[in-house]
């Protein structure tokens, strides 16, 4: 694996940040000596892929929030990354909208009293669509990593869907696991 892969852990990203304070992927990648920037490429009210629909326990089609983003690591893109929320959650919202949200979506939720308290991930690998390799500025024969993520609160009830396509050879994921 090339010496400038990131190493990319969820957890900082589903937490609330104290105080509603700052961009996480900013902070961290400046942690690492590094320059962390996104852009939202749109958001709204949108009906729910099939994927989406699996994770969130909707129907397919029924209305969901999406914000999609392309995340930059040192002006490189490195992600694509659309987060979904039911619409009941998040219609009429910031979700909704394409400005930042002063510390983040999980500090959002949980002002609005939804909190995660389980987060499932499945990671696969495949390779990208025309339109992935063209964002993330990829050849052809590169694969992309697909991270699919619910957060669950603590009612099993789930409130955030991420799908995130990311640059298998610029990427290593990393879990750190809490026994007991």
């Amino acid at each position: 694996m090339p010496g400038d892969a990131w190493v990319s852990t969820s957890m900082p990203y589903l937490r609330p940040t104290a105080g509603g304070q700052g961009d996480v992927w900013g902070q961290e990648a400046a942690a690492r000596g590094r320059r962390g920037t996104q852009r939202i490429v749109g958001a709204g009210e949108a009906p729910a892929p099939e994927a989406v629909a699996r994770l969130l326990g909707l129907a397919e089609g029924e209305r969901v929030v999406v914000r999609r983003r392309i995340m930059y690591l040192d002006e490189q893109p490195c992600e694509l990354t659309d987060s979904y929320y039911p619409a009941h959650i998040a219609a009429g919202t910031a979700l909704a909208g394409t400005a930042k949200i002063r510390g983040g979506a999980m500090a959002l939720l949980a002002e609005l009293g939804f909190v995660g308290q389980r987060v499932q991930e499945d990671v696969t690998a495949r390779m990208p669509d025309e339109e992935e390799r063209e964002l993330l500025r990829t050849a052809a024969d590169e694969p992309v990593l697909r991270l699919e993520r619910v957060v669950l609160d603590r009612d099993e009830r789930a409130i955030q869907a991420d799908l995130i396509t990311m640059p298998a050879h610029r990427q290593r994921l990393r879990y750190e696991l809490t026994m007991g």
